[in-house]
């Protein structure tokens, strides 16, 4: 009889392994379903995500697909990403510009669409089929306007977001945010709360375990929102180190997603060396294994 991987041998295994979208084995009599997992990061990094064990680069909608940019310097851009050994799965800071507003008395949604349709357009030519919604600047209330007229404002941009998204095979996900970097949609319940309003398939929500943590969002609120997350953040609360950095459990929170049959992927969002990244990837398998 063939002698059993040590547990160290069964990680190294894993991160050689790359390409699909989840990697499947059998553990204790039943079918074990591993997350993909990447990073957010740039393409020059690829080829070093890659021989880590990533599986995705995640960049930025402001940086990457430059909704405002000329279209010469996009296909540059495409030209450059093709030659990656990884996909470009994700893009965040979605609405950076300073005149585009979601919500308040300045809310000026006609000009956020027109951008936002840009923005997919390029999404589906780089093949990029996630854009996480965080955007703090854009979606920042003014003091004393009302809380549920933006939830209303907000709602009333998802839903026409989605049917353009949809059209070019994007997901939109919602983030929440931690407080001390914006004052709207700051838990996982709220992230709910207007993904349910918006009723669209292609738009969901972002679960990060970041401000999860930073705002005291427990498992529980987390299940109750599990159907509708299309994509997961991580990095650890203390100094927003790569998993395995500090010693944080994330177990409570991915056994909620395993438990839901979650078949989006998981991104490293935080501070990272090169060098740190391999045990990272496999530190987020490891603790998706024994959740």
């Amino acid at each position: 009889m063939p002698k059993p991987l040590s547990r160290r041998s069964f990680n190294r295994a894993m991160l050689l392994i790359g390409g699909s979208f989840a990697l499947s084995s059998k553990l204790a009599g039943r079918e074990l379903r591993i997350p993909r997992i990447g990073i957010q990061s740039s393409l020059s990094n690829a080829p070093q995500i890659h021989a880590a064990g990533g599986q995705f680069v995640g960049l930025s909608v402001a940086g990457f697909l430059d909704p405002f940019g000329p279209e010469a310097e996009f296909a540059a851009k495409l030209d450059e990403a093709a030659k990656s050994p990884i996909p470009i799965y994700t893009c965040n800071s979605f609405i950076r510009a300073k005149h585009l507003h979601c919500t308040g008395p300045e809310a000026n949604h006609d000009e956020v669409v027109a951008y936002c349709e840009i923005a997919f357009d390029r999404a589906k030519r780089a093949k990029v089929s996630n854009i996480t919604f965080g955007s703090s600047g854009s979606r920042n209330i003014p003091e004393g306007f009302d809380y549920d007229t933006a939830i209303e404002q907000f709602v009333s941009l998802l839903k026409r977001l989605g049917p353009l998204a949809a059209a070019r095979g994007v997901t939109v996900s919602v983030e929440q945010l931690q407080s001390r970097e914006c004052n709207f949609i700051n838990r996982i319940s709220e992230v709910e709360r207007v993904v349910r309003a918006a009723n669209h398939p292609n738009i969901r929500g972002v679960a990060d375990f970041y401000h999860m943590a930073a705002e005291g969002d427990t498992p529980e609120q987390l299940a109750s929102a599990a159907d509708i997350i299309h994509h997961v953040e991580i990095a650890e609360l203390e100094g927003r180190r790569v998993p395995g950095t500090s010693g944080q459990d994330f177990r409570p929170f991915l056994g909620v997603l395993k438990k839901a049959d979650y078949r989006g992927a998981i991104g490293i969002e935080g501070r990272w060396e090169i060098s740190e990244i391999e045990a990272a990837f496999a530190e987020i398998k490891k603790q998706w294994i024994e959740a």
